[in-house]
């Protein structure tokens, strides 16, 4: 008897620890109702706020970057943590319908912004440190706004049809024996965090014209890509190289606004720069044959 209570109190204790990704000794602050007004609404600071569900992967992945970036601002930077999945409350005043997903409550505290930045420690970091930036350059001319998370990117009016449709039925005509270089977003209709990232994927795709694509497949649809790469979560973004591929692609790990999908596409293209072929010159003959001479 001793022992099923034994058990049965071993099993109530991990359900109550299970129940979310932080505890008292991180630097996260756990927020809830009790408290959410007079920490975050009533406070001065800046503040990163992860609504968040115990179940949900994403978020499980998130919480080790999520702590270091904590520590990391501490004194600096709010950052706290909602378990939405528990205070359902709290997630619909902020019309939460996906996790992990991350407000940015700057000045106005009543119109909070919707991160969409990197989701590693560094990036999480230098998006909190730009938002403080702009929020105390707010202060200083006495202008008063949400204060962070914009989409960035260079103003060029975004093309949708710059997003190419890929399906079950084109992906490898399109991708795979391409010899561009490709970033595909798989994405479901329903999901909240695939509409936010939708204007800045046809922005981006509108930058990039012509040195990266863009292509976006529904994987509630065409379920034979979307089970080949894997795909679990949504939004899910992989790049494919450029030259002659093996159908293999890599995880996109940038950030979710325009102007960061940009910086890292760019950033692939110089990547696949050839290098300029080199010539050994052991006469006349070769500098010729060549044109490496200069012209006369």
């Amino acid at each position: 008897m001793k022992m099923k209570i034994l058990i049965g109190s071993l099993l109530a204790l991990c359900v109550t620890t299970c129940s979310c990704l932080y505890s008292s000794t991180d630097d996260v602050v756990e927020l809830t109702p009790s408290n959410f007004h007079k920490l975050v609404m009533n406070g001065d600071e800046l503040w990163l706020i992860e609504f968040y569900a115990p179940w949900c992967g994403h978020c499980q992945q998130l919480a080790p970057d999520w702590k270091k970036a904590a520590t990391a601002l501490k004194g600096v930077v709010k950052v706290g943590a909602v378990n939405a999945d528990e205070h359902q409350s709290l997630g619909g005043q902020y019309g939460i319908r996906g996790f992990p997903t991350i407000k940015v409550f700057g000045l106005d505290k009543s119109k909070p912004t919707d991160y969409q930045g990197a989701r590693q420690a560094s990036g999480i970091v230098d998006a909190a440190l730009s938002a403080a930036s702009s929020m105390v350059r707010q202060k200083l001319t006495g202008k008063k706004s949400s204060g962070g998370g914009g989409s960035g990117g260079s103003g060029k009016q975004a093309d949708p049809d710059a997003v190419i449709e890929l399906t079950d039925s084109n992906f490898q005509e399109k991708v795979i024996q391409s010899d561009d270089i490709w970033l595909v977003e798989f994405f479901a209709p329903w999901c909240g965090h695939c509409k936010n990232l939708a204007p800045h994927w046809a922005q981006a795709a509108t930058e990039l014209k012509g040195k990266v694509k863009l292509g976006a497949l529904d994987a509630t649809v065409h379920t034979v890509i979307a089970s080949r790469y894997g795909i679990r979560g949504y939004p899910t973004i992989k790049y494919f190289p450029g030259g002659k591929k093996d159908g293999e692609a890599q995880e996109y790990d940038g950030g979710r606004t325009a102007s960061d999908i940009v910086s890292w596409a760019s950033q692939k293209v110089a990547e696949n720069v050839p290098p300029p072929d080199v010539y050994e010159v052991v006469d006349q003959r070769v500098l010729k044959s060549s044109d490496l001479e200069s012209p006369q």
